[in-house]
């Protein structure tokens, strides 16, 4: 088995709850998790570098790779959902969730190698309306379910935006099926009410943890706490075969 640490973490374009933007703030709050794979969502890439480019600046000081999935035009640049990671990547891959005049929302997925064997990392943000949410789900499952032919398991996570158990808690529980539960209060970072950010995982990783991340400076650094997932891969098989999606996403139109 190889252990893996995946935090997914809404960094709130760097800017935290006493309305400072501190990039190094979230670039320490991020090492304080130990991770292999970070999936950050409320990221902006200006043009011109520097701290301007927040996914590049994060990638930077963490010596990780990046990612991006655009959502919509920001400024000089682009604005959405980023992966970081220490592994070495495969491919990627995005998908737009964005639903009538809705704020413009994504998914992104990044294949990732595991010592041999391939991780696929869904990282999406979800829309604030329950309507528009079943539509985003609908939209995802289509994504997932169009990268089948894809050989490894598969994590998901982000910010799925549900402030109560609904719709996007009962299927996505049903399709990643891991007993471990992965619902945990997020926000407001001070003094978290709602669980919207969560990380789920296929019954072939083993889970051994799950939790917030509530260091003092988390509490400050965004509006939202990030969360972590302690997982394991399995050594790839002989004979490896292609993911199975299971009947709770929802069906394609």
């Amino acid at each position: 088995m190889i252990p893996l640490t995946v935090v997914s973490y809404n960094i709130h374009r760097g800017v935290g709850l006493d309305r400072r933007l501190d990039l190094d703030r979230i670039a320490d709050v991020i090492t304080e998790t130990g991770p292999d794979v970070v999936g950050l969502q409320e990221v902006i890439r200006e043009a011109g570098g520097g701290a301007g480019d927040q996914a590049a600046y994060l990638a930077m000081k963490l010596g990780m790779e990046l990612i991006m999935g655009a959502t919509r035009a920001h400024g000089t640049g682009i604005y959405g959902n980023a992966v970081l990671t220490r592994l070495p990547i495969l491919g990627s891959e995005r998908r737009d969730l964005s639903r009538g005049a809705r704020e413009p929302r994504g998914a992104l997925r990044v294949d990732l190698d595991v010592k041999g064997t391939p991780l696929h990392v869904f990282n999406c943000h979800l829309g604030l309306a329950l309507s528009e949410r079943r539509q985003q789900l609908e939209l995802l499952g289509r994504f997932i379910r169009d990268s089948a032919r894809l050989v490894g398991p598969r994590v998901l996570l982000g910010d799925f935006n549900e402030w109560h158990r609904g719709p996007i808690t009962r299927v996505l529980r049903r399709e990643f099926s891991s007993p471990m539960r992965r619902m945990r209060r997020t926000h407001p970072a001070m003094f978290p009410l709602f669980a919207l950010d969560r990380i789920y995982w296929d019954v072939e990783l083993q889970g051994r943890e799950f939790h917030v991340h509530r260091s003092r400076i988390a509490r400050v650094a965004s509006d939202h706490l990030p969360v972590v997932g302690r997982l394991a891969v399995r050594h790839r098989l002989a004979h490896a075969v292609p993911y199975v999606t299971g009947d709770a996403l929802p069906p394609a139109e």
